[in-house]
């Protein structure tokens, strides 16, 4: 892993975690990216991500690695939303999540909402790779610009794969940069907050999930994995985090 480095053109920081069954033999955070070791309950270690300066800034380039091994548990969150701002600039940001969870392993991953700022330009790529029985919960959440403003331009990608084979592939822009009719009906449809919950696990092979619609503005959706998908959308970040969260504790308890 590179050191953490400063330039005219943005920051250049990762940030690497790697759990065991016995713990976290590596915790190393750069630059924006600061790691804390935190209280979890029952079998998970977990880790807090903390931002520690302003990022992503327009010409960053920041990531983060975590590697959950064989046998392990472990839950990532974060302290505060992730805003991304333009840069002097007006160059594109670029924040990377690579995932890679073994056999009999589980990460939960629980960050706190994207908030894509006015002016901002950033590509989120999400990459997660899968060993046959491992297990996931992921939730992602974008906010398409802070109060009383319109948004920045968000592309992201988020490609899952288990046991080497593709589970999902998917790619979302919003925002002035996007192609037109990211905001109609067929997409947002108003609305300002989107996010969706995805959860992989060996128990769906024998009882996949039902599609159904939850509530208005949301569906879950099974997928050949096994797994299944929560999308939705809302006026708010507050309203969005309602339902994904009504739909994790769902989850949670029928395990």
């Amino acid at each position: 892993m590179g050191g953490l480095t400063l330039g005219a053109r943005g920051v250049r920081a990762t940030a690497r975690i790697v759990a065991t069954p016995e713990g976290l033999p590596v915790l190393e955070g750069e630059g924006p990216l600061a790691l804390r070791r935190t209280r979890a309950r029952g079998p998970y270690h977990r880790v807090t991500v903390v931002g520690a300066m302003s990022a992503p800034l327009g010409g960053d380039r920041i990531a983060v690695e975590a590697e959950v091994r064989d046998g392990a548990r472990l839950h990532v969150d974060s302290a505060a939303a992730t805003i991304a701002l333009p840069g002097r600039d007006g160059e594109r940001a670029h924040y990377d999540v690579r995932l890679t969870v073994g056999e009999d392993a589980e990460l939960r991953w629980l960050p706190e909402q994207l908030i894509s700022a006015s002016g901002s330009d950033l590509v989120m790529r999400t990459r997660i790779d899968l060993a046959p029985g491992a297990r996931l919960v992921y939730r992602e959440e974008q906010v398409l610009g802070r109060h009383g403003e319109p948004p920045g331009t968000l592309a992201t990608r988020l490609t899952v794969h288990r046991a080497g084979r593709p589970l999902l592939d998917q790619e979302l822009a919003y925002g002035p940069g996007a192609s037109g009719g990211w905001d109609g009906a067929a997409v947002l449809g108003g609305h300002r907050a989107a996010g969706q919950l995805l959860v992989v696990g060996p128990e769906f092979a024998d009882r996949p999930a039902e599609p159904r619609m939850l509530g208005d503005n949301a569906v879950l959706t099974p997928l050949a994995g096994p797994a299944l998908l929560v999308t939705a959308v809302a006026p708010d970040a507050r309203l969005l985090r309602h339902v994904l969260d009504d739909a994790l504790r769902s989850h949670l308890t029928t395990r």
